[in-house]
Order: structure tokens, then C-alpha cells, then sequence
């Protein structure tokens, strides 16, 4: 690991949230900030950042609460603030980083969705923003309330081999394997966080919201085929088309085939953190 750890107060009720950086070796040309997903953490994004280190940006991260090295009680668990705490989190963070250098956002899925949020506030704060595993809220809520059994992690993995049940996340298998050994990831969750997720799925696909964001703003909307999160690709390109339809102009949906979940621990990670560099720095 690279990786130096600090901490940062969250603005809502000050919260501890730990910090990582990973500091580019010469001058950076910009600044990524990566927000990761549900039931994992911010070192799991260390191949990445060292990537693009080498691309010349420095990149920070924080443990989201209730995750890694952020977790004060109950794994999952968001406390008091909830969600949009969280959400909250997200912009403040943003503001700490900005400065003279361009600031990117790299958010995957549940960081994905807290970003969603901010950008209906604080798209001012970006020079682009890079979107993985995401989707549109509401029509994959709606989804999830007609299916039958679980509406857990585990409720993504019908369709895939049952290995382990973590297979959804990615066709590498030593990539699930050490996802299954770490103990701060795929913990079983409180039975508030899920709904939580989507508590603004509305918001998110109201046009007048979606209104609010910058019009010259960059958006990369990245995604695997096999992401059950992305409906076949269709509901990232719904994501995209809503995007351009509030008038941002520069937005891209690339859905990689047969990728799945975790786009940056796939078989073809290595071709997809070098298309996320050269979308970067087109932008920067």
C-alpha cells in the first residue's frame, strides 16, 4: 500500500472520517478524489490511485461512516445523520480538496449515488465526474420491490455462479476471493442502510432538479454489461440520456461487455483505468 492516512470532521455532527492520499511523484497536473461503494473501503482503490499517480494526479479518499476505517458502532450503519449525512460528507470533503489544481470525482455505487446528489448542489466544485456501477435510482428501486426473496448485497448475485455469492462483483476470481477475506467488506448490513440508498431516487430523476447542474460539467458514466445494477447497460444510459437532457453538455456512457460490478477489479481493469486517465486528461 501507498497510501498516507489522516482523518477529516464530518461538518454534520463531526464525525471522524478517515482519510487516504496517494501522492502523485512529480508535479499533479490535477486532483481525484474517489468516493467507493457500499460495504467496502477506501484501500481497495489503491491499484487505481496508483495508476493514475503515474498518470500525474494525487488522489484522496475517505472511509464513508459507518465503513473501514470510519466505522465507529455497527458496520453499515450511517447513525443519526443517515444517508444524507453521508451525502453531506461527500460535498465537504469536495470543498477541502479544491484549490488551484482541477478537481475530479471518481464515485462507484453507492459513492455513485451520494455524487448524484451533490451534483444537484455543488457541481461547481468539479472539473469532471467519473461515474462506476451506477444507475438510475428509481428504476432499479423499483425493481428490487417486485423481486422475490433478499433485498441485501446478496439479492445482486441471482443470475451469476454461486462460488462464494460475491460473484456479481466481478469475473476475477481472486479479485471476489479477496473481497470474501476482508473483514471490512460484504458484512451483513442494518436493515436501514438498502432503503436509505434510494430515500432520493426521486429527486435524482426530476428533471427541474437535474436542472441545477453546471451545464459545461464532464460526465463519464462507466459500467459493465453484466453490472446488475445497470440493467443490461440500459439504465446507465437512461442515467446519461436524463444527464443531457437537463442540458449537460459533455457526457459520455461507456458499458464495457461482460464486465460486471467492480469495473476497476475486472479482467479488463487495466483497459479501463486507462480509458478513465485518457478521459481525464482530455478534461484537465
Amino acid at each position: 500500500m501507498t497510501y498516507a492516512l489522516a482523518s477529516f470532521a464530518s461538518p454534520v455532527d463531526q464525525t471522524r472520517l478517515t482519510t487516504y492520499t496517494w501522492d502523485a511523484a512529480d508535479e499533479p497536473r490535477g486532483v481525484v478524489q474517489v468516493a467507493h461503494g457500499l460495504a467496502e473501503h477506501s484501500g481497495r482503490y489503491d491499484r487505481l490511485a496508483r495508476a493514475l499517480n503515474d498518470a500525474g494526479y494525487r488522489v484522496h479518499a475517505a472511509d464513508h461512516r459507518g465503513h473501514g476505517q470510519s466505522l465507529a458502532d455497527v458496520p453499515g450503519d450511517f447513525g443519526d445523520a443517515g444517508f444524507e449525512g453521508l451525502i453531506a460528507d461527500l460535498a465537504a470533503y469536495s470543498q477541502s480538496l479544491t484549490g488551484d489544481l482541477p478537481l475530479f470525482l471518481v464515485a462507484h455505487s453507492m459513492g455513485s449515488f451520494a455524487a448524484q446528489s451533490v451534483l444537484l448542489d455543488h457541481s461547481d466544485l468539479y472539473a469532471g465526474v467519473v461515474l462506476s456501477g451506477s444507475t438510475a435510482l428509481d428504476v432499479l428501486a423499483a425493481g428490487l420491490a417486485q423481486a422475490e426473496g433478499p433485498v441485501g448485497l446478496e439479492a445482486f448475485n441471482a443470475g451469476f455462479e454461486h462460488r462464494t455469492g460475491y460473484e456479481w462483483l466481478s469475473r476475477d476470481e481472486a479479485e471476489v476471493d479477496l473481497y470474501v477475506a476482508d473483514p471490512m467488506c460484504g458484512f451483513p448490513l442494518p436493515d436501514s442502510t438498502v432503503p436509505a440508498l434510494f430515500a432520493a431516487a426521486g429527486t435524482l430523476a426530476d428533471p427541474q432538479a437535474l436542472a441545477g447542474i453546471r451545464k459545461d460539467l464532464p460526465i463519464l458514466i462507466a459500467s459493465g454489461s453484466d453490472d446488475p445494477l445497470a440493467g443490461g447497460g440500459e439504465l446507465v444510459q437512461l442515467l446519461g440520456q436524463r444527464y443531457r437532457d437537463a442540458g449537460v453538455e459533455d457526457v459520455t456512457v461507456t458499458v464495457y461487455d461482460g464486465a460486471r460490478h467492480e469495473i476497476f477489479n475486472e479482467t479488463n481493469r487495466d483497459e479501463i483505468s486507462a480509458d478513465v486517465v485518457a478521459w481525464l486528461d482530455a478534461h484537465a
